[in-house]
């Protein structure tokens, strides 16, 4: 029987995931004594599960693939879930009373990807972007727009296997006013990019080869973390390119995932912050 504070990631798979040691470092040093567990949970029984839980649980991380089957079940959504349509972070919070005097509870969702990526890209003294390739176009995707967006992009070529899947991107660049077209998922000619970006999972090759200019020139930004490096950071590294593992966006959507839990907002800075980060980078190196 667990009693206290309970929080947990959930997705699949999720073995993998290091969300458990950024946030039990979080927690610790700020002296919290909460539960953050990893649970295996397929799309048709996320509903489910996020109804059933019950007052001691304060939050919830999502994974792949779990990020847009989250949507119907949340009571309100911050201003970049509307925009990517995905969610990565679900709060419980306490509501009025209904019409019967029982409490009720009201299921907030919150997009910290966007968050991780600029960090993450920042951190590594990425210039003025411009051109950005991107691999994959999934939920993680839609936030590697916007974020770099951002950033300064004002065109992004994604490179998909199923252009109809990457058509959402299209319509979110529409919305910021970068041009997003889709291409195969296949090397690109033309002038080259000032980033790479993959939101493609780890155990997946996309059969991508770049050439040496490329991976010379340009950033690699991967989300994957595990297995590492992954073949795509494996080309960048044969040339000794510039390469930006998604440990570092989790560990900064992390960050402001507990901002969150703790205090109910994503920019609300935590007491002591930089030890924070500091515990939870030394959980993961």
């Amino acid at each position: 029987m667990v009693s206290g504070t309970r929080l947990a990631v959930l997705g699949q798979p999720i073995v993998h995931s290091k969300s458990p040691l950024l946030h039990a470092a979080a927690y610790a040093a700020l002296g919290l004594d909460w539960q953050y567990d990893r649970v295996e949970m397929s799309g048709e029984e996320l509903a489910s599960f996020i109804l059933s839980r019950d007052s001691g649980w304060r939050g919830l991380s999502l994974t792949m693939p779990l990020k847009r089957d989250v949507l119907p079940v949340l009571s309100s959504s911050d201003s970049l879930v509307t925009l990517t349509g995905a969610a990565n972070t679900v709060l419980f919070e306490p509501g009025a009373p209904g019409a019967d005097g029982e409490a009720t509870r009201t299921i907030r969702g919150f997009n910290t990807d966007v968050h991780g990526v600029t960090q993450a890209l920042r951190e590594a003294g990425l210039g003025e972007l411009r051109r950005v390739q991107l691999l994959g176009a999934g939920a993680t995707a839609a936030s590697i727009v916007v974020a770099v967006a951002e950033l300064g992009a004002r065109e992004i070529a994604v490179l998909a296997r199923t252009a109809a899947k990457a058509a959402p991107l299209v319509s979110l660049g529409d919305s910021l006013g970068v041009e997003v077209t889709v291409h195969p998922l296949e090397v690109l000619d033309g002038p080259a990019p000032d980033l790479v970006a993959s939101a493609l999972p780890g155990s997946v090759d996309s059969g991508v080869l770049f050439d040496e200019a490329t991976r010379r020139g340009a950033v690699l930004f991967d989300v994957a973390y595990d297995p590492w490096p992954s073949t795509l950071a494996v080309q960048w590294l044969q040339v000794d390119g510039t390469v930006v593992s998604g440990l570092e966006m989790l560990l900064h959507q992390a960050l402001a995932q507990v901002r969150i839990f703790v205090t109910g907002s994503p920019v609300t800075v935590l007491p002591n912050e930089a030890s924070v980060l500091a515990a939870m980078r030394g959980a993961v190196a």
